[in-house]
């Protein structure tokens, strides 16, 4: 982990896109919440709820959108979302970057920290 972000590498069985993924995926009850698929600047992005906007649980890919593939890192970032990452790099301009703080450390950074480690226990009981 590195300044307050949290990677896990999870490998499934069999390949999967984003979207087939999410599909696989998006009836489960996870331990943060219903997954969403989100447009996350050019990539998309398996979201759950957001704690705030320093930290949210993400599932995201490392190969480009409509490939397949099986490994996949689930990630505490910031919330997901195109219009998300203008209005962090907005406040955090008007801010000296005071305004994500909140991703480096605290009580939320730590709650998002931990769901990441619940979203990689239960992708691995899913048997995917």
């Amino acid at each position: 982990m590195a300044f307050g972000i949290k990677q896990v590498k999870v490998e499934t069985k069999n390949s999967y896109s984003m979207e087939s993924l999410y599909e696989a995926i998006k009836d489960h009850e996870f331990a943060p919440g219903k997954p969403e698929l989100v447009k996350n600047g050019f990539a998309y992005v398996i979201a759950f709820p957001a704690i705030d906007r320093n930290n949210q649980c993400q599932i995201t890919q490392g190969w480009f959108k409509g490939k397949e593939g099986n490994k996949f890192t689930v990630m505490r970032n910031e919330q997901a979302g195109t219009e998300n990452l203008v209005k962090n790099a907005i406040l955090d301009d008007l801010t000296g970057g005071f305004s994500s703080l909140g991703k480096l450390g605290g009580k939320n950074n730590k709650l998002a920290q931990e769901q990441v480690d619940q979203v990689v226990a239960e992708l691995k009981s899913m048997d995917l």
